[in-house]
């Protein structure tokens, strides 16, 4: 395994002295590892076109090479500020890129169905964006790969990246736990799922929201319409207001505040849904990849929400708030946003959805479609 504080120290000895990024489960130890070493030279961004963009404007005060770090999901967002404005045809800003491989094509190594194609695509797409890169492990002659890499970006103002497979750093063993007496998520999820109508329409976010919401409503048999919006952090209050316009009755969205901040103007067309239940649960961290801070731990995401036009707002930090402003809400003939403060921390033995997305998506349409 490549010890993290070397690999660091790799880094910092070819002058990459900057790094801003989503984090990944991948290299997680990493990512906490730049927050505490990099300390004032360390942002983590909302999403990873922003983490492009503060890269290049770190570059154009520094002249000095960023350190953008992601996992290959987050290409999506990075790509338009990668080719818009980084790209050798218009402002060659050379950018170092830490990207973890979910989804590689290594029989060793099963992954998710949302990076199945994703893992497939990475190389054609770095190579498509004329990325100079370089895949590593645990194995790896990391620092000559590191020098390599920097004095290709240096040289040729080019965007070089690390591909990184799964298990090629050690872990610095340090804990992250939150020993608040907030409720836990899944506690909060289980009290509000039993407390809504039968049949009703939920769409859950990325991550551990949407399989510790899987899991009880199969261990508890709940007559509920799930749709898990597996992949495309962010996006799933989107999916739920694209369903508003077809559903007359109340559709929520579980949300994280992680996913939430990734695209936050989307809150300004939902907020304009009068069906619409949005749940966000606050743990203040991007714990499906680990549990590190988020971008938006000074947000107060219900003000903001009424600020962005939803029509009632709450706060609820523990089950007597839970149960009192769900009851407000599915009484509303307005838009309502409900921020819920939780405990970081999940079980470590939650189960993974056993059917095929298609079969899901066939069994959601046939359900909400009557």
């Amino acid at each position: 395994m490549i010890k993290i504080n070397s690999f660091i120290s790799e880094l910092k000895k070819n002058n990459l002295n900057f790094s801003t990024g989503v984090p990944d489960s991948l290299f997680k130890d990493l990512c906490f590892e730049f927050e505490r070493k990099y300390k004032s030279k360390h942002i983590t961004a909302a999403n990873e076109g922003g983490a492009i963009a503060m890269g290049i404007g770190y570059y154009l005060t520094s002249k000095k090479i960023p350190i953008i770090y992601m996992q290959n999901s987050g290409l999506g967002n990075a790509i338009n500020p990668l080719i818009s404005l980084a790209d050798k045809s218009v402002y060659k800003i050379p950018l170092f890129l830490i990207i973890g491989w979910r989804g590689e094509l290594n029989k060793n190594f099963q992954d998710e169905p949302q990076h199945i194609t994703q893992g497939k695509k990475t190389e054609d797409f770095l190579k498509n964006l004329g990325v100079n890169y370089e895949i590593i492990n645990h194995k790896s002659n990391y620092k000559k790969i590191i020098k390599n890499l920097t004095n290709i970006a240096k040289r040729n103002n080019k965007i070089v990246a690390l591909l990184v497979r799964k298990n090629s750093f050690d872990k610095n063993n340090l804990k992250n736990e939150d020993n608040s007496n907030l409720i836990l998520r899944e506690e909060a999820i289980n009290l509000i799922v039993k407390n809504i109508p039968k049949n009703s329409i939920v769409v859950s976010t990325t991550g551990i929201i949407s399989r510790e919401l899987n899991e009880i409503i199969n261990k508890d048999k709940l007559n509920l319409n799930n749709f898990m919006c597996v992949g495309g952090m962010g996006h799933a209050i989107s999916v739920a207001t694209g369903m508003s316009k077809n559903i007359n009755k109340k559709i929520f969205c579980f949300d994280g505040d992680g996913a939430i901040t990734m695209h936050l103007g989307s809150l300004a067309i939902s907020s304009k849904q009068k069906n619409i239940i949005h749940i966000v649960y606050n743990n203040y961290s991007h714990e499906s990849v680990g549990g590190h801070d988020n971008s938006a731990k000074h947000v107060e995401f219900y003000k903001l929400a009424k600020k962005i036009g939803y029509g009632q707002t709450f706060i609820c930090k523990n089950k007597i708030d839970i149960l009192k402003n769900l009851k407000k809400a599915l009484k509303k003939n307005q838009s309502c946003f409900i921020e819920i403060i939780t405990r970081k921390g999940h079980r470590k033995n939650i189960s993974r959805p056993k059917e095929k997305m298609f079969d899901l998506r066939n069994k959601f349409i046939k359900s909400a479609i009557k």
